[in-house]
């Protein structure tokens, strides 16, 4: 775990300025945005008189919206030759921060004055990525899981659109490498036995969700299920959208994906199916988070995936509808109680 500071410690700043200005860089992917929102939520604690920039993708851009402290969201739009970098600099640079936090280990954060500096340098091994977020800030980890700030419209919406007393399975057939996707007839499959007659979620509403490149994955489970009970939300939502049907969700079951994080988060009763990756590192985490892997081995340090899709998904395929369902109804059955 690395940290760089340059001066003051953080609370010898406050002391000094109570309205701290903070400048918080985080990741593109939603999966990753997703685990480093307890990060902000343990500084927003700490200095809730905090004003706070933080600097994103646009995907993961939503999930900072509504948050009190946070005065600006800047989306980086990706540009040649590193230019999405060159815009953020030339947007801070006028700010005198107390505090930049860098999780992508930038040498734009370098060349921002700041009174102090964060700047992860990634995880130990074997050490899960909130882990690691919260050691860059001496944090308990138990205190630096994932958050969402929801709106309880968002809720209203959900629960307005369901039948009453509906049980509501989500599902998350997508992933962004090929090689993470537990096949979607499999998915369709598991859907059908969970909410068949005599199944375990019998007549429960289906919310399918995923990118709009995800909807090859997604039709099989739509096509499987009476129309009546689906929700199609793929290519529909965005994060905050999909964090308020996930949030309703009775179960959720997904791929190694930044959506699976968006459900643990949000705290869904969430079984990630893992083939490659390495679910000591990147599991969705949370009390009610749960994953399955066959060959399950904890001194994995590569993601399968960055060596051969079809190895990748050789392993997917190893685990059987069988067994993901038995994992969903201990799930279902034994999730903690709110």
């Amino acid at each position: 775990m690395g940290v760089y500071n340059r001066s003051e410690a953080i609370d010898e700043i406050v002391q000094s300025a109570p309205g701290l200005n903070i400048l918080f860089i985080t990741a593109n992917r939603l999966g990753d945005a997703v685990l480093s929102t307890g990060l902000l939520s343990v500084l927003i604690d700490r200095y809730p008189q905090a004003r706070v920039t933080v600097a994103c993708g646009p995907l993961a851009s939503s999930l900072f919206v509504g948050i009190p402290q946070v005065v600006t969201t800047i989306t980086m739009i990706k540009r040649p030759f590193h230019g999405h970098w060159r815009d953020l600099w030339v947007q801070v640079i006028g700010t005198a921060w107390d505090l930049v936090v860098d999780l992508r280990n930038t040498l734009i954060s370098r060349m921002i004055p700041s009174r102090s500096r964060k700047i992860f340098q990634g995880p130990k091994p074997r050490q899960h990525m909130v882990e690691a977020l919260a050691a860059l800030v001496a944090a308990d980890p138990r205190d630096a899981g994932p958050r969402l700030w929801l709106e309880e419209a968002g809720h209203d919406s959900v629960l307005s659109s369901l039948p009453a007393g509906a049980k509501l399975l989500a599902i998350g057939p997508g992933a962004h490498g090929v090689g993470k996707r537990w096949p979607c007839e499999r998915y369709a499959e598991l859907a059908v036995r969970l909410t068949e007659a005599g199944g375990i979620m019998e007549g429960a509403t289906v919310a399918v969700l995923g990118s709009a490149n995800e909807r090859d994955q997604a039709t099989p489970v739509i096509a499987a299920l009476p129309a009546s009970r689906i929700v199609d939300l793929v290519g529909r939502t965005e994060p905050r959208g999909a964090a308020a049907w996930l949030a309703r969700a009775d179960l959720y079951v997904g791929n190694d994906s930044g959506l699976t994080h968006l459900a643990a988060a949000a705290g869904a009763p969430t079984l990630a199916l893992f083939g490659p990756g390495i679910p000591m590192r990147y599991r969705p985490w949370g009390r009610n988070a749960r994953y399955l892997m066959v060959d399950d081995d904890p001194n994995r340090d590569i993601d399968l995936c960055k060596i051969d899709d079809d190895l990748a998904l050789s392993e997917m395929k190893k685990l059987t509808v069988d067994a993901v369902l038995s994992a969903a109804e201990s799930l279902f059955t034994g999730r903690a109680a709110p």
